[in-house]
């Protein structure tokens, strides 16, 4: 059967979108998930931790299976998974319900996402339709971003918050159907041990989870406990053999020899801590706009609209700079902008203006998480070689994945705790919910201030068209 390369794109550019529009239309809905389920404060970000922390930890095994088994194969499996467990979770009746669907769903994601860019890759030869087949992937984000918002708001307020996970099930459905008509099977060729280092996955994903775990439990029971103690220590050790069993191992999920790369090592630091910053700020503004000054889904997503807006500009603008003056200047620039926004948004309370103290600060933080994270994908990429590369940007996706669930696992933690701590001392709930609110993004400022110095010891590059290309996949 004829196969078009630009139908295929069309494809696969919509399951993606629909991946990267469910990281963010379901902020909006947490307030209602939250009321209607009984999540408590500290136990509501796993709604979105369990999605980006399985989501990040199986990526890599997901593009492993992908080449080994069949890439088209592998993406219809991820698209039925995804949406099967997109239809319990709309069902869901309990925290715990939820939690475990999202992170199947997260499983999901991990195993379409790479196969669909695997497909990508071979399905346009190398040059020009690949670098414009490249942008239009790279461009989803931004845009799936910014209309997640706006979509959950839409479907919280006319229906109900599980529609933000029942719309995903039609989708699914129909391409799963259409994916044969347009996507060739293919495989990789690559000679050599062909193996899936499940052992890898399972013990960096595991690490990362005790880890995570071992930060919210520190909020109830200190840091001192013995319960915390063992998750930490035990979250590092499962991350010592991971790290073991990719230097023994034929076939790694991560060939460590790609740490050698200054650029690569540097990106990995820079973006998990974007994604730290971007995910807590997101999940606390959400909620501060609809607890705390009191508006509906859609108007709280309408209210982060600029954001996006400013987000998709920023992109365009730093790969621009990023072409004139290196990678570095740029990538301090955006940290810098990141640090202002989350500053001034830091200054909002239940009564302000919105013109005067929460666009700013949402408009210069969407310029700043793009404008570092740009030139830190770049840098990724840049001075690995070709043939790593796709490994390379597995990496770098799995850093900002992983990197912000651990981020919104540590900065909410500090923000409850402190609510907790006020409301104990007599505080009224919604001025603590305010204090709370102003003391998360002061701690998501640290993490993108930390992000000047990750930029000033990252090599300074100019990248050619092919690098800006990946680097647009990769961000």
């Amino acid at each position: 059967m004829h196969r078009k390369p630009w139908s295929a794109l069309a494809v696969l550019a919509l399951a993606q979108f629909m991946v990267v529009l469910d990281v963010t239309i379901v902020n909006v809905a947490l307030p209602d998930i939250q009321q209607d389920l009984g999540f408590s404060a500290s136990g509501l970000q796993w709604v979105v931790s369990a999605y980006t922390l399985i989501f990040g930890g199986f990526l890599l095994l997901g593009g492993r299976v992908a080449d080994l088994l069949g890439r088209r194969r592998v993406f219809v499996a991820g698209l039925l998974l995804f949406g099967v467990t997109s239809l319990v979770a709309g069902l869901a009746q309990s925290p715990e319900q939820l939690v475990v669907l999202r992170a199947v769903q997260g499983l999901g994601g991990a195993l379409l996402s790479p196969a669909a860019f695997a497909i990508l890759t071979v399905t346009f030869a190398h040059g020009r339709d690949r670098n414009i087949a490249m942008g239009i992937w790279g461009g989803l984000a931004g845009l799936g971003g910014t209309l997640g918002v706006i979509a959950g708001g839409l479907l919280v307020d006319s229906l109900s918050w599980r529609w933000v996970f029942l719309v995903n099930v039609p989708i699914a459905a129909v391409l799963a159907l259409i994916v044969p008509m347009f996507v060739a099977e293919s495989r990789a060729t690559t000679p050599g041990k062909r193996t899936f280092d499940v052992a890898g996955a399972l013990l960096s994903t595991g690490g990362l989870l005790a880890i995570m775990l071992g930060v919210i439990r520190a909020e109830p029971l200190g840091w001192s406990s013995f319960e915390v103690v063992a998750l930490l220590a035990g979250g590092l050790a499962l991350l010592g053999a991971f790290v073991r069993v990719e230097a023994r191992s034929a076939a790694p999920l991560v060939p460590l020899a790609l740490f050698r790369s200054r650029g690569l090592s540097t990106s990995i630091l820079a973006l998990a801590l974007n994604g730290g910053a971007f995910l807590a700020m997101f999940f606390l503004t959400a909620i501060f706009l609809q607890q705390v000054r009191g508006l509906t889904a859609l108007e709280t997503g309408l209210q982060f609209l600029p954001m996006g807006i400013a987000a998709i500009a920023s992109a365009v603008l730093a790969s621009q700079l990023v072409t004139r003056y290196g990678t570095r200047p740029v990538q301090i620039g955006g940290a810098v902008l990141s640090v202002a926004g989350l500053l001034l948004l830091s200054g909002a309370d239940a009564t302000g203006s919105y013109a005067f103290t929460i666009l700013p600060g949402i408009v210069l933080f969407g310029m700043g998480i793009i404008g570092t994270g740009t030139p830190a994908s770049i840098a990724a990429v840049a001075d690995v070689r070709h043939e790593q590369a796709g490994a390379a940007s597995g990496v770098v996706n799995a850093g900002y994945q992983v990197g912000g669930a651990l981020g919104l696992a540590v900065i909410t933690t500090l923000a409850t705790s402190h609510v907790e701590d006020l409301i104990a001392g007599g505080e009224q709930p919604g001025t603590a919910l305010v204090d709370g609110f102003q003391r998360g993004l002061l701690f998501a400022a640290i993490f993108a201030a930390a992000n000047i110095l990750t930029a000033i010891g990252a090599p300074r590059l100019r990248p050619t068209s092919e690098q800006l290309a990946e680097a647009a996949v990769a961000a």
